[in-house]
């Protein structure tokens, strides 16, 4: 048997069922809970993580950073977001889903409390290394686990309330950072809240969040992945009936299933869709972490005052957190790729305010503020469905390893590779946000010419050739 039909044979037998009775769960206070656990894990990375922006200009003067200390301390972590990012895929659909996040939630907010305590640009660099090997697996885990906890009819509330939760990390980072700015302990003060959220963050996940009953499925543990869908039955109210062990029907062929090896994300039929998913997913990362690191800099560097430049950035993520929401709803009603398409493409204005805005003169701040907007509300929001989209690319067997690996993928250019080579380069209006321009035009209609459209069944391969020989 083949790798992918293997999954396929899988995929129309007790996955399927105990899928279809996932689905059938109603909404309740139960699934608000999960989505408010996993949103507010987002809430605490993200604001770990998105305060390289902020910290390259509040630690410049009292660490004396270079310009080689800048270059390194973006390129230093997203390298090790890559790395650890790989480390997590391999293991991926073998290490329990809760566990990566807890892996991940405990080094990244231990590693920030540390930020404190340093004392020159050598150790900040090494704690924010450090900080994104932590982080690999966690800033990926999230949407694997919503998609298999949640019903398909609510993935789209988690991936908007998930998306507004990183956006009010967005927004909160470079505020601070902008009331703070002057202070000589500015990022230390800054550094302080995500620490602490060490105290209580791997106590909320590990008990408040199951462990996914479809990768209980895969590794043959039936009577558990039934024992959980019956708890989520019980916590949503008794709605449906509970699932029985027999009502998933022959379990002898499951059982004895190998995991398909990782080179199944290359085979034949999974192939077109892993690129698809990858590269749309590595040019909504690129934008952003261009404009979430890399704008603060650029507009110091084009002659905007630091706290003008902070507060800029705080602006155009708040603008995020509506259009997060709206995309959440907008991708149910035209589909993911089309709502991908609306997102990048409909960011090209605000995109083009920004790079003339030197050209206005007095008027200059206000061009930039309201093309600042513009792609708050459209690019920055791509993630609430670009995410979902590069979920619902592989079946359970292969989506822990396939959803980290595409995340991973986009990192090595969207973090590594463009932030390295275009940093010195930011006092550039055409080149900064020409290259944003450039990896949105390539996202925004990718999945147009070459995607298919997911409409959330999560079980099988929408395989459209026949698959290679494990």
């Amino acid at each position: 048997m083949t790798a992918l039909s293997s999954m396929e044979t899988s995929g129309s037998s007790a996955s399927r069922v105990l899928g279809r009775k996932m689905d059938s769960i109603p909404f309740s206070s139960y699934q608000v809970l999960l989505i408010f656990v996993l949103g507010f894990t987002g809430f605490v990375e993200a604001f770990d993580l998105v305060m390289t922006g902020s910290l390259l200009v509040l630690a410049k003067t009292p660490l004396h950073l270079t310009g080689t200390d800048t270059r390194w301390l973006i390129l230093g972590p997203s390298m090790m977001l890559v790395v650890s990012g790989f480390a997590f895929s391999a293991v991926g659909d073998r290490l329990s889903r809760k566990a990566m996040l807890l892996i991940g939630v405990i080094s990244t907010t231990f590693l920030t409390l540390l930020i404190p305590l340093v004392q020159n640009a050598e150790q900040l660099i090494i704690l924010r290394t450090l900080t994104g090997l932590g982080a690999g697996g966690v800033v990926s885990a999230a949407f694997p686990i919503a998609t298999e906890l949640l019903p398909a009819q609510h993935r789209r509330t988690y991936g908007a309330v998930y998306e507004m939760s990183l956006a009010s990390a967005f927004t909160v980072v470079p505020a601070i950072g902008g009331l703070l700015a002057g202070n000589a302990d500015a990022f230390r003060w800054l550094a302080l809240p995500g620490g602490l959220a060490l105290l209580f963050m791997p106590a909320i996940i590990y008990f408040l969040l199951p462990e996914s009953p479809r990768w209980h499925l895969r590794r043959g543990h039936a009577q558990i992945a039934v024992d959980i869908v019956n708890r989520i039955i019980a916590r949503s109210g008794n709605r449906v009936p509970p699932l029985t062990v027999a009502a998933l029907g022959n379990l002898h062929e499951d059982a004895n299933e190998k995991l398909p090896p990782y080179r199944a994300l290359f085979a034949r039929g999974q192939l077109r869709w892993t690129v698809v998913g990858v590269v749309t997913g590595g040019c909504a990362s690129t934008a952003f972490f261009l404009i979430a690191t890399l704008l603060p800099k650029a507009l110091t560097n084009q002659g905007y005052a630091i706290s003008a430049s902070l507060g800029l950035t705080s602006i155009i993520y708040a603008a995020s957190f509506f259009g997060k929401g709206f995309t959440g709803f907008l991708m149910e009603i035209i589909g993911r790729r089309w709502t991908i398409l609306y997102a990048m493409a409909g960011s090209f204005p605000g995109i083009f305010l920004m790079l003339l805005a030197h050209r206005a003169g007095p008027y200059a701040g206000v061009v930039m503020t309201m093309g600042g907007l513009i792609i708050g509300f459209t690019v920055l929001s791509t993630f609430t469905a670009s995410r979902v989209y590069l979920s619902e690319q592989f079946p359970t067997a292969l989506r822990g390893r396939g959803h980290i690996f595409g995340e991973s993928v986009g990192r090595i250019v969207g973090h590594g590779l463009v932030p390295f080579f275009i940093a010195p380069l930011t006092g550039s209006p055409m080149i900064f946000f020409g290259t944003i321009a450039l990896f949105v035009a390539v996202g925004a209609f990718l999945p147009i010419l070459f995607g298919k459209e997911t409409i959330g069944q999560i079980e099988v391969i929408a395989a459209e050739e026949v698959p290679v020989p494990a």
